[in-house]
Formats: C-alpha cells, structure tokens, sequence
C-alpha cells in the first residue's frame, strides 16, 4: 500500500512537471522526474531533478534494490497430506504466500482461499480445532489426515485435520484447496 502511494505521488508529480509552463516570471520549474533509485529509469526523456532523489526506502521498494533481499512471505505452510483416496493429493506440499510459491499443485487457489478466509473473523479460527465440549456430528469422512505446520499471515501454524467426525469434515472443507477437496 505505501509502495503504492509514494509511486502515484512521484508519476503526479512527474506529469505534473510535464504540463507545466517552462519558465514562469520567477526563473524555470523545476522538473519533478528522478534521477537515481528504482524509479529513474521510467522517466528517462523528462528531464533530470535539480536535486537526484534519494533511493526509496527498503519498505517502499519492495526490496529490489541492489544487496536487498525481498521480504519474507507472510504465508509459508509446509502441508502433508496421507490416505486422502485421491491421486496424487497424498504427499508433502510447500506454500508460500506474497508472493506465490511452492509446490502446492493449487497455490494460486490455496493462497486465495486463505486471504479470504483470513480477511474474516472466522480466519481467526481457521487452524484451531473445534473447542472442547462442542457437538459434533458422528459423521465418519474417511481415513484422510493433514498436518499444516509453519506461518499464517505472520502467525505459527502446527495444527492436524482429519474426517474423524461432522466438525473435523468441516475444518478439512473450509481449508480446500490448501487440502485437497473429498467432497
């Protein structure tokens, strides 16, 4: 979002040099295109700035520049899927998410389904079991079994799903496609 912002400040300040007078009854204006950082290669026909900018902060830049390393993903799950009686869903998946990654063979769908479960506040409760003392139905899914370990928007994963029981079936449904759908 501030990456966001400091490059529509900098393209406005930049067409707005561009429509302006070139010399107004005090002296020239003062061109607005950068000369330095990551942004000085967009504008090269403008014109240089009196001043070069300095280069935009690691924050901004989304780490691109020279010795930066990129900036961790939020979302980074490590899911190991057995006995689910589909082919190929059984095994060990990596997902990472901002930006998309891994070998999870749904990774696009995975990361979407956990930005939106995550933008709710059921998302609070995405990896926790069903509280103890909570009524489940007796509803037997199957053999399948997951384990999610790792981070989830910043915050530690280390949870099991089954289809032990009406509760559980629902927990593996709400996490399709980070697990393969059985429905």
């Amino acid at each position: 979002m501030l990456r966001r912002l400091a490059l529509a400040a900098v393209v406005s300040l930049a067409a707005l040099a561009t429509t302006a007078p070139a010399a107004t009854a005090t002296g020239p204006v003062p061109s607005a295109v950068p000369t330095a950082g990551p942004l000085s290669s967009a504008f090269p026909a403008l014109g240089p700035l009196p001043v070069p900018l300095p280069p935009l902060p690691s924050f901004l830049d989304g780490g691109s520049g020279v010795g930066q390393e990129k900036p961790a993903a939020r979302t980074r799950l490590t899911v190991t899927v057995e006995r689910s009686g589909v082919a190929g869903a059984d095994g060990t998946f990596e997902l990472t998410c901002g930006p998309t990654g891994g070998t999870h063979p749904e990774r696009q769908g995975a990361c979407d389904r956990l930005a939106e479960v995550g933008a709710t506040r059921a998302g609070q409760d995405l990896f926790q079991p069903a509280p103890q003392g909570t009524m489940c139905t007796m509803i037997y899914g199957g053999d399948a079994s997951a384990r999610i370990v790792g981070t989830w928007e910043g915050r530690p994963v280390d949870t099991t799903v089954t289809r032990g029981d009406g509760c559980e079936i629902a927990r593996w449904n709400n996490l399709v496609p980070v697990l393969p759908d059985l429905r």
